[in-house]
């Protein structure tokens, strides 16, 4: 902690936003740097396709500190900045920017927050006018300033949570819109096919087609601009706007180019240190060492990245530091709210549990509520998995039932009479 350290932080999202908090209140005194290649501080990007992408939320309420915390915290904010190399054994950054051109940075703990970015659809017609991707902030700009048109036809290819998030938004503005999905279902590798299917009906009842089993091999265009998406089939779908939903890569090529451990992301261990001694990662691009499942886990979702990050500012900071959080995330589409926490993998093969009214099939009735809970309950008797769909406050009880690693049975689960509490063992 002594004040004459300086700690480098890397990234403009949610985890750089509070490592650095983290170290402040850890009581880290020495020089603290945040190198931001966006022209803004650290913003946090849920609102990307949800409130700031409908309409609700400015870009002011993205960023958790403006510029004059940084100012108040001593915390030199460099936007617009670009790390070029990295060379962990000297303890040295290159940073580029347009002010000072290309600079060598000395650190003393450094972290690694360079997150994700879009995956780009690279067929024929890539380049046209109308092709979106969403991953930023100029990203959602753009892509709102089309959508606020209304009347235009839509296509997102993708059956992920942004795809069917901006699917939500497009409909909002009164577009027609079609959602492409290579899958059974939306969202089936995540929730898996029931839920999917769900999440399919809630869409075709507000409008939305959507149509599975196909990918698109190109995107044909007049005078420059969209107008199809070309399926596999050589069908076209009809488009004036078209965005890219189909995942995420994360930016490790930094650290790749400097030596480090990396796999899906760049490889730590429980402490979020990766394999060079004072270098860090978290947040989307950490594939993090998971006691609990005894393996590297990468997630990409906003708690992750606040939590990761803050356990990593602890260790900036010089402080005993430890990441063991459940993943979490949640969304907004049309009228229903979801907060989701468990682990993916243990997940595929557990049997689904429902507690109230979440129908597991797109032909639900139209007044169906799909307000409730799902469970995944493993083979061994333990949730690994939990979603409350349109009910509040019991996510905390959720995590803390995956946590106990408590054998509950099946009618209990599905039982509303049985409170959670006494599932997560919790006592008066």
């Amino acid at each position: 902690m002594a004040s004459h350290e300086r700690v480098v932080v890397v990234g403009g999202g949610l985890a750089a936003a509070s490592a650095v908090q983290s170290a402040r209140e850890s009581g880290f005194e020495g020089e603290v740097v945040v190198i931001a290649e966006e022209p803004r501080v650290p913003y946090e990007r849920p609102p990307l396709s949800k409130g700031y992408l409908i309409g609700t939320d400015a870009a002011s309420s993205l960023s958790p500190h403006d510029l004059r915390w940084y100012r108040r915290h001593d915390v030199d904010v460099r936007r617009g900045s670009r790390t070029v190399a990295l060379d962990p054994a000297g303890h040295t950054l290159e940073v580029e920017s347009p002010e000072a051109g290309r600079a060598t940075l000395e650190f003393d703990r450094l972290l690694l927050a360079t997150g994700a970015r879009a995956r780009r659809f690279s067929g024929p017609g890539a380049g046209l006018r109308g092709v979106h991707a969403l991953r930023t902030l100029a990203d959602s700009t753009r892509l709102r300033t089309a959508l606020r048109v209304g009347g235009r036809r839509v296509v997102v290819v993708g059956g992920g949570w942004i795809g069917l998030e901006a699917a939500a938004a497009a409909r909002g503005y009164g577009n027609d819109v079609t959602v492409l999905v290579r899958g059974g279902e939306p969202l089936e590798a995540a929730i898996g096919i029931g839920l999917g299917a769900m999440f399919r009906g809630l869409h075709e009842q507000h409008g939305v087609e959507v149509r599975r089993g196909v990918s698109v091999t190109a995107l044909r265009g007049h005078r420059g601009r969209v107008a199809a998406a070309v399926l596999g089939t050589g069908e076209e779908v009809p488009a004036d706007v078209v965005l890219f939903g189909i995942g995420a890569v994360p930016n490790v090529e930094l650290a790749t180019s400097a030596g480090l451990r990396v796999d899906d992301g760049i490889t730590t261990d429980a402490s979020l240190r990766t394999s060079a001694e004072d270098v860090f990662a978290a947040g989307d691009v950490a594939s993090v060492w998971n006691p609990r499942l005894e393996r590297h886990l990468r997630v990409e979702h906003w708690a992750n990245a606040g939590a990761s990050g803050a356990a990593a500012g602890r260790a900036l900071a010089g402080a005993p530091a430890a990441f063991d959080e459940v993943p979490y995330f949640f969304t907004d589409q049309y009228d229903l709210g979801m907060e989701y926490s468990g682990y993916g993998g243990p997940a595929a093969d557990a049997e689904l549990v429902v507690r109230g009214d979440v129908p597991l099939t797109a032909e639900s009735a139209p007044d169906a509520k799909r307000e409730g809970i799902v469970f995944w309950l493993a083979a061994d008797g333990r949730v690994v998995a939990g979603m409350n769909v349109n009910v509040w406050d019991v996510n905390p009880v959720i995590q803390r039932l995956i946590r106990s690693g408590r054998v509950v049975s099946r009618e209990e689960l599905a039982d509303p009479a049985v409170p959670l509490d006494a599932l997560a063992g919790d006592t008066a």
